[in-house]
């Protein structure tokens, strides 16, 4: 059953009898229909009546209105208003651009802007790179979409995504300082997108691609990268694999196996579930099964796209074919990146002792967690009501921070790997436990721990990048 969070939450203001009973009623109304009250607060007091405000968590928009309708039920009582504390929030935007320099008065107004500014176009014109000095272009990128894969709400459009390209720029500076700022662009054509980003990177010292659809995503990565002079990102690859990895690189300590001897499935075959095979290929495991809606993937089956036919080259070396349930029989390790309730612990039970089990479809996983833990020895979901909660927001703020500090021009696997590496660290020996294998999300440390690891990695291969062409 789903658990009353804050995604809704709903604060009721209404009217009650003064009575010594009226709390009580009012609180045992919310609870008999499994809401979660978090504030009750008098607002008004008269002789006849009172105002009150209660603030619950709900399950859903319809779970709110059965509350509603259950303190409105009770006698004497009337609701004057519903406020859903989530759009509150929501109005006007979530974040807002403001400027770092006074403009006080007229000195101020003629070097920030006319005639001074002339000064530092000029400088830039004759040296393109100091843009990266003197404008935002220092510290800015652009959070990329088209809304065609939005979060599990699918292809809602570019209007519909921008709550949560919002969302993700405030992340960007509330973890990292990053200047983040969302772009939605209302067309789904890969060269259009392409094109697009082309003509407004200038402004932008990286791109963020976010809720892209597969199989679109990887050709519009990949042909960004060999177009523009700036890392590009796309995070719903490359973050999910980044906390993959380096969560596993902890699960695997806690069971004290190696990953050379592991054979890891990995279900879900779209964005996320490739660049986390593809990053997992980097740690030499003894095999990895891809899994799709069609079963295992293999160089035998019919009407393989290009990313699976380099999935089908590239993992299950024994060639097997058939479903998950066979693919898990004699797994170490089970990686989830697709769809809710597909097996339960009777599936685990054939995968190898100590088994490591992340289940990462959200808001519900592949399997009840509760159901995993009965065989597995470390369980992992993209939830928060449960241990172990694999978020790209461990990854992505750092990665910018340290590719922005410096100066990338370009990412690269050795990038992403220094930064699994780096969330796996933040996680002391003495700390790590099955039910501990990630640092927390607010944990301050972690932005830090993963921009430090991601510059060294950025900075040590522009140094062998400098050899190679010194040598030549």
């Amino acid at each position: 059953m789903p658990v009353p969070g804050p995604g809704y939450s709903i604060t009721v203001r209404l009217e009650a009898p003064p009575s010594a009973s009226a709390a009580g009623d009012l609180t045992s109304a919310i609870g008999n229909v499994g809401g979660v009250i978090t504030a009750f607060d008098v607002v008004e007091s008269h002789s006849d009546l009172v105002v009150v405000d209660i603030t619950c968590n709900s399950t859903s928009a319809d779970h709110a209105k059965v509350i509603t309708d259950a303190l409105a039920a009770l006698p004497g009582v009337v609701v004057r208003k519903v406020s859903d504390r989530t759009f509150l929030i929501h109005i006007g935007g979530k974040i807002e651009v403001t400027a770092k320099v006074p403009l006080r008065n007229r000195d101020d107004l003629s070097r920030a802007y006319t005639p001074g500014v002339a000064r530092i176009c000029q400088a830039i014109a004759a040296n393109p790179d100091d843009a990266r000095r003197l404008t935002i272009k220092r510290n800015t990128i652009a959070v990329v979409t088209d809304g065609s894969a939005v979060l599990g709400l699918g292809n809602i459009g570019p209007a519909a995504a921008l709550p949560v390209m919002e969302g993700k720029a405030a992340l960007f500076k509330q973890f990292a300082g990053v200047n983040a700022w969302p772009v939605c662009l209302d067309t789904q054509d890969t060269e259009e997108i392409i094109r697009t980003v082309e003509l407004i990177a200038p402004v932008y010292a990286g791109i963020n691609l976010e809720d892209i659809a597969a199989p679109r995503c990887f050709e519009i990565e990949a042909r960004l990268r060999e177009k523009l002079d700036i890392p590009v990102f796309h995070d719903d690859q490359h973050g999910t694999a980044i906390v993959v990895v380096g969560a596993l690189r902890n699960a695997l300590r806690v069971v004290d196996k190696d990953i050379s001897r592991c054979k890891i499935v990995v279900c879900g075959a779209g964005a996320a579930g490739s660049a986390i095979i593809r990053m997992l290929l980097n740690k030499k495991p003894a095999d990895i099964l891809a899994v799709d809606i069609h079963g295992i993937v293999h160089s035998g089956r019919d009407n393989l796209d290009s990313n699976l036919a380099w999935l089908a080259e590239h993992t299950n070396a024994d060639r097997l074919s058939g479903s998950l349930k066979d693919a898990l029989v004699g797994a170490d390790v089970f990686i989830g990146v697709s769809a809710p309730n597909l097996f339960g612990a009777d599936e685990v039970a054939t995968m190898n002792s100590d088994a490591i089990v992340f289940a990462l479809a959200n808001p519900d996983p592949e399997i009840d967690p509760l159901e995993a833990q009965k065989h597995a020895s470390v369980v992992a979901t993209g939830r928060s009501d449960y241990p172990n909660q694999i978020n790209n927001v461990l990854a992505f703020p750092g990665v910018f921070r340290g590719l922005l500090d410096a100066q990338a021009r370009t990412i690269t696997d050795g990038m992403l790997l220094a930064a699994a590496d780096a969330i796996a660290d933040v996680v002391e020996p003495e700390r790590l436990n099955a039910s501990f294998i990630v640092p927390s999300v607010f944990d301050p440390s972690v932005a830090t721990a993963v921009a430090e690891a991601v510059a060294r990695a950025a900075e040590g291969e522009r140094a062998v990048e400098g050899e190679r062409e010194f040598a030549s």
